[in-house]
């Protein structure tokens, strides 16, 4: 399973608008990685690589979230990063604990979507203030990583039994919107040769993550938390990939 560390200068300053919107969307994906990998650390799942993507995550939102605060070009995106420091501090203290418990975890489940929200909010507010097509997807591919993430964390939050059945909504909301949002940027007349390559390699790889979460056999359904978490990265990577493509064509 290859480790995304995102590699960005400990001291980066962000001064183009595309480039906002790909780390504000990040912390979206970041938010879900986190609960993901902490509730397969929790079940001794693929635990090496959880934890190193776990410590890697951790460092890599705290830096995007500083980033974010200075380059806020308007007093409510700034309003939306304070409020998420607020959010972030308790959740990265549930999260850098050494030895993931199940009470914790369905603490950590809550404070994800939290993050997550406004996470949400903050890439959206950016969208805005950008304005244009392009923003429009590089927010969308941006999105997709999270989805992998959020329907992964769901996953594995199942299998360690933190979450409810309702859990099981949410995956298959968060299904549908990927494929929706899948099928929009491939139709996208921005789209170059190997933006589309990278499509068309982002939904192989949503193949084998797909066929993980609907197992239903014996076997199968043994080996799921394990294909969830490395299927799960391979679509992130990928679509990472395709995220700063579509920045790189600038607003």
């Amino acid at each position: 399973m290859s480790l995304i560390f995102f590699n960005n200068s400990v001291h980066a300053q962000i001064a183009d608008p595309a480039v906002a919107i790909n780390k504000a969307g990040r912390q979206r994906m970041l938010s879900q990685r986190m609960a993901k990998c902490y509730f397969q650390i929790g079940m001794g799942v693929e635990t090496e690589h959880s934890k190193k993507n776990l410590d890697a995550s951790l460092a890599t939102f705290e830096r995007q979230l500083n980033e974010l605060k200075a380059y806020a070009p308007t007093p409510e995106i700034k309003e939306i990063y304070q409020q998420l420091e607020l959010k972030w501090g308790p959740y990265k203290e549930l999260l850098s604990v050494k030895t993931p418990n199940l009470g914790a975890a369905r603490q950590v489940l809550v404070l994800s979507d939290e993050v997550l929200a406004l996470a949400h909010q903050g890439t959206v507010a950016l969208e805005k203030n950008a304005g244009g097509a392009l923003a429009r997807l590089v927010n969308i591919s941006g999105r997709q990583r999270m989805l992998s993430q959020r329907i992964a964390k769901f996953q594995q939050a199942l299998e360690w039994r933190v979450a409810d059945t309702n859990a099981r909504t949410e995956i298959d909301k968060a299904r549908s919107e990927f494929i929706k949002a899948h099928a929009e940027l491939k139709r996208a007349v921005q789209d170059t040769p190997e933006i589309r390559n990278e499509l068309e390699l982002a939904e192989m790889q949503w193949i084998f993550f797909d066929n993980a979460i609907q197992s239903d056999t014996v076997s199968s359904k043994k080996a799921a938390p394990s294909t969830v978490a490395t299927t799960s990265e391979r679509i992130l990577e990928v679509m990472d990939h395709v995220t700063g493509l579509y920045e790189k064509l600038k607003l």
